[in-house]
């Protein structure tokens, strides 16, 4: 076998194995890349959740606030406290089938 031609065939077989080692690194940031998506997406149902919290919390706080006279009634206060109930059950619902 002539020098050319030796040389060349390990410049083909290197080839090989760097390709091969491509394909697991892309591999493994593929992982990675998965991995931070599927924590962004808890990050940003915890997020969605805590506001959700934080406005109804807000809320109750400025109906605590209003004067006897222009309280609503304790129907009222049921059916806004339902709505913030369903708004929770809707988040983590949603949280659980992701």
């Amino acid at each position: 076998m002539k020098p050319l031609e030796s040389r060349k065939q390990l410049l083909i077989a290197e080839s090989e194995l760097n390709r091969a080692q491509l394909v697991r690194e892309w591999q493994v940031v593929k992982g990675e890349v998965r991995a931070l998506a599927e924590q962004a997406a808890t990050i940003r149902s915890m997020a969605t959740a805590m506001a959700i919290l934080v406005a109804g919390l807000t809320t109750c706080w400025r109906q605590a606030a209003v004067p006897v006279a222009e309280k609503p009634s304790w129907w009222q206060t049921v059916l806004k406290g339902a709505g913030v109930v369903s708004a929770f059950w809707s988040e983590f619902r949603a949280e659980r089938k992701d």
